[in-house]
Order: structure tokens, then sequence, then C-alpha cells
């Protein structure tokens, strides 16, 4: 990709003459060619690597420590990058940029685990970089993966979202990696990464790189369908408290559940000392009401066919082997919860069977859909020399939300714990990690339904009897010695009723 870009760029760096120990502030403010201030640009000394970041008014403050003369780089994401020669305690610099062109220069570290120009990388890596996460038309960062080209964002609640690429458009993406800073963020109990529980918040996520295609040969078995690392912001470049609050209102329709607030809440805070050591605080706290699953269509209308084909008349609502959608505990399609009902009299015919189907549960009143995601993390960076670091980060994340794969899983109070050391050089990186989890009181839906079944009604064959009773009850009230099709829909209904009541 080539761009031709024409920027004037006003930098009136001031030294202070009070200097403390060898150190002295730098300062200044960084605007366009039409001189609005720009700001998110990025100064730091050359070979020092400390540096700034320019606040909204295009502002910066700069401690140096280097002897004169030494050299400033200013970049910004759109712009050349500048190099800028500091040589007196005087200097005011004013620099005009002329129209040059350049090939795109955007560093990558996911394809190859080092540092390269992305034009370079052996294998196809998308970036979104801060400006593509501010201008992307979604509802957060993480919901910008959705508009990367090759990567769908499926959505099983608010708070776990999950990548897929290469067409595996599956609610549980076993093969999809999940990185943070070059960190694997899969929980050890499902063996998939939950969505951003314990990733970035918005104040703290830098890029996202996205690699579309297999990546195994690096990152193993798990990422043959890809991956993406989600790259936090650096201490020592940006600095200083950040606040973040975002509201919005769902179920407005209030046909599930009355209107409700969705909330989500960030802090960041990060302090560099001495060019030396730096660290950053991140906190956030999401809060909502989910989508209400209530769709009440029978899986499969035609089970009637094959299950009680003499009976017409046991067909829409009052089919006995009714198979809801969002219902559990019902499962007539897979026979696991259907009960024969044998040795029945009907139309003066005996030896008649019913297939009936338990009646179990709706989604609705086994899911609490409130739920929410806490996130906290922390962080240590300490540069050894002007090449090399070690940094320490702890992440924290607490989650309420469902999971989806062949059954829906309430996660409830699930924790996820993470944490890494790593050490940096020009030309080498080591690190290590461990991840715990904890699933607090989350459970699967399905097994929950069939054990409420055993609970309130028995097991099927205790179930089946009552069912059996309470239609010859029927039957008998009626002064007939066999059921009859005129009210055999009726005699079913009141056969459940009794069934469930015990």
């Amino acid at each position: 990709m080539r761009m031709i870009l024409l920027v004037f760029v006003l930098i009136v760096p001031v030294l202070s003459n009070a200097q403390l120990n060898g150190s002295a502030i730098l300062s200044g403010r960084i605007v366009g060619e039409s001189q609005e201030p720009l700001a998110g640009a990025s100064v730091y000394v050359k070979a020092a690597g400390n540096g700034a970041v320019s606040d909204s008014s295009g502002r910066f403050s700069l401690v140096v420590n280097q002897k004169f003369p030494f050299t400033i780089v200013v970049s910004s994401v759109g712009f050349a990058p500048q190099e800028i020669q500091i040589k007196n305690v005087g200097s005011r610099l004013a620099i005009q940029l002329t129209t040059q062109t350049f090939l795109a220069n955007e560093v990558v570290v996911t394809a190859s685990r080092t540092a390269e120009k992305i034009l370079r990388s052996p294998v196809s890596v998308d970036k979104l970089d801060l400006r593509s996460l501010k201008e992307t038309p979604a509802a957060s960062f993480y919901d910008a993966l959705g508009n990367v080209k090759g990567v769908q964002l499926t959505t099983s609640s608010i708070t776990f979202k999950v990548p897929n690429t290469r067409g595996f458009n599956i609610p549980n993406n076993f093969r999809f990696m999940q990185l943070v800073d070059g960190i694997d963020m899969q929980a050890s109990t499902l063996g998939v990464p939950l969505g951003n529980a314990i990733g970035p918040t918005e104040l703290d996520i830098q890029s996202i790189e996205i690699t579309p295609g297999a990546a195994s040969a690096l990152y193993g078995m798990n990422a043959i369908n890809g991956m993406s690392n989600l790259i936090t912001r650096n201490p020592f470049t940006s600095q200083g408290l950040s606040i973040f609050q975002r509201s919005g209102l769902n179920h407005v329709d209030g046909e599930d559940h009355s209107p409700a607030l969705l909330t989500e809440t960030a802090i960041r805070y990060a302090k560099a000392f001495n060019d030396k050591f730096a660290f950053k605080v991140n906190g956030s706290y999401l809060q909502a009401i989910d989508w209400i699953s209530d769709t009440r269509l029978d899986q499969n209308p035609n089970n009637r066919n094959t299950a009680n084909p003499a009976y017409p008349v046991l067909s829409g609502n009052d089919n006995t082997v009714y198979d809801g959608w969002n219902k559990y505990g019902d499962d007539a399609l897979q026979l696991s919860n259907t009960v024969s009902i044998t040795g029945l009299k009907i139309d003066g015919l005996s030896n008649r069977t019913l297939s009936v189907a338990r009646t179990g549960y709706w989604e609705k009143d086994l899911v609490d859909p409130k739920v929410d995601n806490v996130k906290l993390d922390g962080s240590l960076y300490y540069k050894i020399n002007a090449t090399t670091q070690l940094s320490y980060s702890y992440r924290f994340g607490k989650m309420d939300g469902l999971f989806q794969r062949g059954n829906k899983i309430k996660l409830d109070n699930l924790v996820v714990q993470n944490h890494q050391v790593e050490l940096k050089g020009s030309n080498f990186t080591f690190k290590a990690y461990s991840s715990s989890e904890t699933s607090g009181d989350s459970y699967n839906v399905k097994p929950l339904a069939d054990n409420l079944d055993l609970y309130s009604g028995g097991s099927a064959s205790v179930w089946g009897a009552k069912y059996k009773a309470a239609l010859n009850s029927f039957m008998t009230s009626k002064g007939d010695t066999s059921l009859r099709s005129e009210y055999l829909a009726e005699a079913t209904r009141y056969a459940r009723e009794q069934a469930d009541a015990s």
C-alpha cells in the first residue's frame, strides 16, 4: 500500500532551566497542517526509549536525562514519524514537512513473535491500530474484530463473544487462539478463551493483530484456525489517569423484560519513574440484562406423525411430544425425555400406547438474564538497560454470562486469573505464565432440567405411572370404560398436570 501525506507539524519544545539531578523537562505542543492539535501523538527520546503521549490539546511533557545534543522522535497514526535534534536549552523548532511518498510501515509481532514490518510478515496479518479502533462502527474494540475481513464474531452473550475465521462460524471455536500481549487467555475448564473476560479494557488497548489463517507452526494446534493478539499500552509512553464511561439501553420493546440499563465503567492509571521503572493498573465493570431466549416453536412439529399417528387430535398445542425451542427436559426429538404410556384403552381398542414427552422447563426460568464482567489487572516494568526490559503482569476476571456449545452453560461467578513474567531484549524474548480458573456456581442448563424432572416428577417410570393413572381417572369421571378421541386432548392435559404436581 502506498500513501501520500502532506503534514505540517509545529513543535515548540521548552526545556526548564530548573534541572534536578541532571534531569530536564521537555514540553511542547503538536499540531497538524491545519493547526489542529494532534492527540495521542507519541514523543520519545531516541536510544533511551522514555517518552510521552500528547493530550487532547496536543500538549506533552517529558522528563529527559540525556546530554545535549539528543534526538527526539515524534510520531502519530497516519503521519510520517519525525526526528528532531535538541541542541541546547533554548532550542525552539518549527518544522514543516513536505509531500513525500513512503511505504506503509506498520509493525506487527504476531507473525514471527518478533517485531517486523507488516509487509515483510511471512503470513497474512491484519492490524487494527488505535485510530482504527476508535473509528470502528462497533460497540466496543472487541466487537471491532467482526469488521476484519475473514472474521466472524459469534455472540453467545453480552459478555461472551467468539471470533471465528476460515468459515468455522461456531459458538466455541476451540482452534482459534486468543492472546493478550502474546499470552494465551484460554480457560482451563472449558478449553476456550472466555471472550474478553480478562482481556484489556477500552482504555488500555493499543492495537489488535489478527492472523485469519493457520498459525499452528508457531503457536500449536490451538491456532490451526487462526489467532488474535490484543496488545496493550506501554506505561512508559502512555502515562496518566483515564476514566471511561459508556451507557446504553436494551429491551426497549418491553416484551421479555422491562427496559434495562447497560453500563461499562473503566479506569486506568500509569506512571513512569526515572526512565527505569513504570507501572499501570486497570479496572473495569460491565453489567447488563442479557437477551432472553423465549422462542416457543416446536423443534419438530412432525413428531406426532411418528409418535401418535393414530390420534390426529394430539397435534399443535396438544402435541404430547412437543419439543420446544429454549425448553429443556422435554427433548422428544432425541427421545431422551420421552415416556411410553402403555396398556391404554382408546376408542374401544385395548393395549394402545401414547408417546409423551416430559414437561421440561423454559430457559428463562432456569437462567438469570443479569450478566456482568469485572476486570482488574496490574503490571510492573523495569528497564535493565536501554534495550532490555523485565515485566510482571497480573490479570483477574469475574464473569456472568452464557456459553454456547451442544447445550447452554450458565457461567455464574466464574473467575479466571493469569500471572505473566516477561524478559524482552533487542533480539530475544522470554515469557512464562500461569492461568487458573474457578467455575464458581456455573452449571449446564440441560442436565439441570433433567435433574429437576427427576426431583419434581420422579423417574420416567414413576412419572409415566402417574400419567397413566390420571388418564384412567379422567376416563372414569366421564363415565366411560375407554378413552375417546373427542376428549383425548383434554385428558392428556389433565394427566400432565397431575403427573407434574407431585
